[in-house]
């Protein structure tokens, strides 16, 4: 496979393979000797199995050869962060307390079935830290995944995995899951595309510890791919109690009509009221709402009022991070990340009261973005405040706070409202990439998808062109 095959997004590899230039196989095959060569240096993946990988790929293929494929994704390599269920393969989690012996690993969770049903080729599982429970991502499993643009830096997280193979070139698709902003943080750090679609878009089972925040979704390395990908993610599942139904309109449809944004109302706010920038964050951001309106959209800065939510988000996921631990039992001292177990202290004392009074703010909180949308298409915000920082810390060095939320204020109130919100890359700072955030009222995942595209586009900003 030429470096330039390594390179291709999903639609041009199932081009590749209707043509015979490619075949899945020998993708498959190349991909896995790259992750070999490369990944030691990175540590995005956890769990190769070659057999299986190429297994699929060979039925790929001879569907292919028949005319008769499943999807449009298949044979397109896929990797799957290390929180979904494979049936096959076990989900360690990033953590010591979970055994590969100690189940059947017999199911698959629904995202993970239906790439299979559209005949994707797994390529393996991809690292998270433990639990996904941080915005990096380092676990006592798996240790330190590192950023392809200096590996000195932290590929961000919790789908820091998943990000860094993206970046890495190590496979075109990957799948993570998005709690607080673990597929957007890291997406930005490694710039590359993560879209976390309206909750229940994309189902999710056995039901997540964090359920009333927690996402799954597509990383990619375009728009493109990420509405294609997303496409085969979507749809209803009665395993999951808060899913959607299937939508009538694809998403690669929505992308398809990509042009100019005459009409679209964009509202702009750089800090929610909260946050603050580095210099070059606020410079990539203000220069891609400047593309916005070179595509004819109108942009208003806007005031949301909000205080940071920080505190409501903290009851909604320590109580999740408790029950997690507490399940583990007594061996938990000893065998999960000191520094979870740390963060559990610092919030113990939360009470049935607290998270009455966080749920009423999520309310809020929604109530507010709802009418906000009724004059703005997107609201538009840096994903991140600054570049990726040092590898194997929890926060950036010199941190007023502990806690990962302190320097993450862009992506975290998104999963209290539950809103799709996606990240693309918006240039660089010192050779390291930055993001720009598009959210849009819920339900409103192909405006996201649109607006995200039509900037792409003219941006040209993209691991297609951009890479370490």
């Amino acid at each position: 496979m030429s470096d330039t095959a390594r390179w291709l997004g999903a639609a041009d590899l199932a081009e590749a393979y209707r043509t015979g230039a490619l075949t899945p196989e020998t993708v498959a095959l190349e991909l896995l000797d790259l992750i070999d060569e490369v990944d030691p240096a990175i540590n995005a993946y956890c769990l190769l199995d070659r057999e299986t990988t190429l297994s699929q790929a060979r039925a790929s293929g001879a569907r292919h050869a028949a005319g008769t494929p499943l999807s449009p994704l298949d044979g397109v390599p896929v990797s799957i962060k290390d929180l979904l269920l494979t049936s096959g393969w076990p989900t360690l989690r990033g953590s010591l307390m979970i055994r590969p012996d100690q189940m059947e690993w017999d199911t698959d969770a629904p995202a993970v079935a239906r790439l299979r049903e559209a005949g994707a080729v797994m390529l393996g599982k991809v690292t998270t830290p433990e639990f996904g429970w941080k915005g990096v991502t380092d676990s006592p499993r798996t240790g330190i995944t590192r950023n392809p643009w200096d590996r000195m830096r932290t590929s961000g997280g919790s789908s820091g995995g998943s990000a860094a193979a993206l970046a890495a070139g190590l496979g075109p698709l990957s799948v993570g899951t998005d709690g607080g902003g673990s597929i957007r943080i890291p997406a930005a750090y490694c710039g590359v595309v993560g879209f976390k679609a309206t909750l229940g878009r994309v189902p999710m089972y056995p039901p997540s510890p964090f359920a009333p925040v927690a996402h799954v979704g597509p990383m990619t390395r375009a728009v493109t791919d990420c509405a294609l990908l997303l496409d085969v993610l979507s749809g209803y599942d009665p395993r999951d109690w808060a899913a959607l139904p299937t939508p009538a309109r694809s998403a690669v449809e929505a992308v398809a009509e990509v042009g100019d944004l005459s009409g679209l109302r964009v509202g702009y706010s750089s800090d929610l009221g909260f946050g603050s920038n580095d210099p070059g964050v606020q410079a990539n951001t203000d220069r891609a709402v400047s593309v916005l309106e070179q595509l004819g959209a109108t942009v208003e800065k806007v005031d949301l009022g909000w205080d940071d939510p920080a505190w409501a988000y903290h009851v909604i996921w320590f109580v999740g991070a408790e029950a997690v631990v507490r399940a583990l039992g007594p061996a938990a001292a000893d065998r999960v990340d000191p520094l979870l177990l740390e963060a559990l202290e610092r919030h113990r004392d939360i009470s049935a009261a607290d998270m009455v009074d966080a749920t009423a703010l999520r309310m809020e909180m929604g109530t507010q973005m709802g009418r906000l949308h009724e004059e703005f298409d997107v609201l538009v915000t840096p994903t991140m405040p600054t570049v990726a920082f040092g590898a194997g810390r929890t926060v950036p060095e010199g941190s007023s706070s502990p806690d990962w939320t302190s320097w993450t204020p862009y992506s975290y109130p998104f999963n209290l409202t539950g809103q799709p919100a996606i990240t693309v890359p918006s240039g660089f700072v010192d050779g390291l990439p930055t993001g720009v955030q598009f959210v849009a009222a819920r339900h409103r995942d192909m405006t996201v998808l649109r607006v995200a595209a039509a900037y792409e586009a003219a941006a040209g900003f993209t691991m297609l062109g951009d890479r370490p």
